[in-house]
């Protein structure tokens, strides 16, 4: 879940390419869905095969160095101001995309109960 969290972080970031798997729904009424609505994001969804550990997403080194460098993904990220393109919610704007990184990592703690 740490290096999936980096791998998204990086294509949010525009470093790292994820494949688009959007439509007119996914762009409109489900980012909406996920990032203005106080639901709790569904487990089981799946990830782009690039974020996805096993087939294109970074795998696992040592767990302190993988947690510092999420550590750092997360407080860079809130000075971005240049943002890649959502795979899925398409283009987004800085705030959008600063909901969906705290959604994000939300949804991963809780899956894992932290």
């Amino acid at each position: 879940m740490v290096c999936h969290l980096n791998d998204s972080f990086d294509a949010a970031a525009g470093t790292k390419y994820a494949s688009q798997a959007s439509g007119l729904f996914q762009r409109t009424v489900l980012k909406w869905v996920a990032l203005r609505t106080p639901l709790p994001w569904p487990h089981g969804v799946p990830t782009r095969p690039e974020m996805e550990q096993g087939r294109g997403g970074t795998p696992p080194s040592e767990w302190g160095a993988d947690c510092a460098a999420l550590s750092h993904r997360i407080a860079g990220f809130a000075n971005l101001q240049n943002f890649g393109r959502h795979p899925i919610f398409g283009a987004m704007s800085r705030p959008d995309w600063c909901i969906w990184g705290y959604r994000h990592v939300d949804h991963h703690l809780r899956q894992f109960g932290v």
